[in-house]
């Protein structure tokens, strides 16, 4: 017992000289991916769309397929490039026209988005009105031939715009200065807004202006660089918007020419499940769930 006595003192000296034990180190949390401003995410699309060789020779070579086609178009009296749903009366009999569409179809505005990236600033209403009263856009690569072409053969040209209708006149004075032919007797401009008897549009869809041109005339072509410049889609998904091209798969570079716009447009808005106005971070990760990488 004398040693007992002894030794236990010395015992509890000793476990209360011991360091305590140290937690197990935490799992590090992957590490997040900033979110990219507007600006940083259109800045690579925008310097392509800004007088690359690529983008100028892919403007230039789909413009240049619609000007041949015209003459194969003129000398077919059915042909007709309105989508099905659209075609109220038969094409045939009726005077050639082309339709297209304004914004990074005929006009480039992609000075317009380097000035949202040089001042990291988003689209917004006020600063793209003041881009388009400016009227200084100028005709994208082969445009201006394509049109000049077309009326050279007695074809109308028709500008379908979602431009707000305020900027009618703006849009109208800078194709023109720009050397676009536009029709004196005949309202050749039709900016959201107008108003077609018989036909209700569904928001900023086309295809009751399409209709309207229908009526009197039959469609040799149609350009633009968004879907809805070909075809109504009633809901704007990826699915949807695929679902909607398959009856009209052979009519692209045949009758409907489409041009390669990265910088914007419908295509984000269904890849973002239309949550056009969630915050940055939120899209950002959007995009980058979307990505395929097999």
């Amino acid at each position: 017992m004398k040693r007992l006595a002894v030794l236990l003192p010395l015992l509890l000296a000793a476990c209360a000289a011991q360091p305590p034990r140290a937690a197990a180190p935490a799992e590090p949390e992957p590490p997040k991916t900033p979110a990219l401003t507007y600006a940083e995410t259109n800045l690579n699309a925008t310097l392509w769309a800004q007088g690359t060789v690529e983008h100028d020779m892919s403007y230039r070579g789909i413009y240049a397929q619609a000007t041949r086609q015209i003459a194969v178009a003129l000398k077919q009296k059915d042909w007709d490039a309105l989508p099905k749903n659209e075609r109220k009366k038969p094409a045939r009999g009726l005077k050639p026209a082309v339709i297209v569409d304004v914004d990074e179809t005929v006009l480039d505005n992609s000075p317009y988005q380097a000035r949202l990236i040089r001042d990291g600033k988003e689209f917004d209403e006020f600063s793209w009105d003041q881009w388009c009263r400016e009227q200084r856009a100028l005709p994208t690569p082969g445009a201006l031939e394509f049109a000049k072409a077309a009326a050279l053969k007695g074809v109308t040209v028709f500008y379908l715009t979602n431009r707000a209708q305020h900027l009618n006149e703006a849009t109208l004075a800078n194709l023109r200065s720009a050397g676009f032919p536009v029709a004196d007797k005949e309202n050749v401009f039709l900016g959201l807004g107008t108003v077609v008897e018989g036909c209700e549009a569904n928001g900023s869809d086309k295809g009751c202006r399409r209709e309207l041109i229908g009526r009197r005339y039959r469609v040799l072509a149609m350009v633009g660089d968004q879907l809805g410049d070909f075809i109504d889609v009633d809901n704007n998904t990826v699915a949807a918007r695929a679902e909607a091209t398959r009856p009209y798969e052979g009519w692209f570079g045949e009758r409907w020419f489409m041009l390669p716009n990265p910088t914007y447009g419908s295509w984000d808005g269904a890849v973002l499940g239309n949550q056009r106005s969630a915050d940055a971070p939120t899209k950002h990760q959007i995009r980058r769930d979307a990505l395929r990488t097999d």
